[in-house]
């Protein structure tokens, strides 16, 4: 499937048709996301990313993101948990879009937290209104997540010696998905049928904030 023929359409059936995401373990503290689509002029679709706020004894303080946080005692379930951060941090009404998948759970860092991501879409782009968490949110190109230009190498002080793969996706050069986030978009690619890394070279390595 190429990036340039995906619509909305398309991305439903290829959910549709997706073995379902393994179950989750109740055991460890829990977290939930939601990727958050739109039709752009003239169909090209764009998701949703927000840089989060400069927050002390916050590990991910900066980084690239997509709309998220921990689940509450009062949620009913993951899927809720990640509406209701949603809407708390760009004001996105997400029980107005269309349900489109679950992307299952995945492990992050640090203190071993499982994190469940949910796929909405909207035919056109709410407006967002960012909370004291989120210093800045913009939708960005889904075609794009694929361009050999975005691809980069990330070290991050204070994660481990490593150095991860990341896209840019903004205009500053901090603006950069990586880990957990990054994860969820193979994972989101992976439904579609594509491989978030063929094909893509890294073109720079950057030192600092990512997602």
């Amino acid at each position: 499937m190429l990036a340039s023929l995906l619509t909305l359409n398309s991305i439903r059936s290829a959910f549709a048709g997706a073995t379902s995401p393994p179950s989750e373990d109740g055991a460890v503290p829990r977290a939930a996301v939601a990727l958050v689509l739109h039709a752009a002029a003239g169909g090209a679709l764009e998701l949703l990313f927000i840089e989060r706020a400069q927050r002390s004894g916050d590990p991910w303080s900066g980084h690239m993101a997509f709309p998220g946080g921990g689940i509450l005692p009062a949620d009913v379930d993951a899927r809720r948990a990640a509406e209701r951060e949603t809407w708390e941090e760009v004001g996105v009404e997400l029980t107005a879009a269309n349900f489109v998948g679950n992307l299952g759970s995945l492990r992050g860092r640090p203190r071993g937290i499982l994190v469940s991501g949910f796929v909405y879409a909207f035919a056109e782009a709410p407006p967002l209104a960012c909370s004291a968490e989120v210093q800045s949110a913009f939708w960005f190109s889904v075609a794009e997540l694929w361009s050999p230009v975005r691809r980069v190498e990330n070290m991050f002080p204070g994660w481990s010696d490593g150095v991860y793969p990341g896209i840019r996706v903004g205009v500053a050069q901090h603006q950069v998905v990586w880990g957990l986030t990054y994860r969820f978009l193979e994972s989101f690619s992976g439904i579609l049928g594509r491989s978030l890394s063929t094909g893509m070279k890294p073109v720079h390595l950057l030192t600092g904030n990512g997602g």
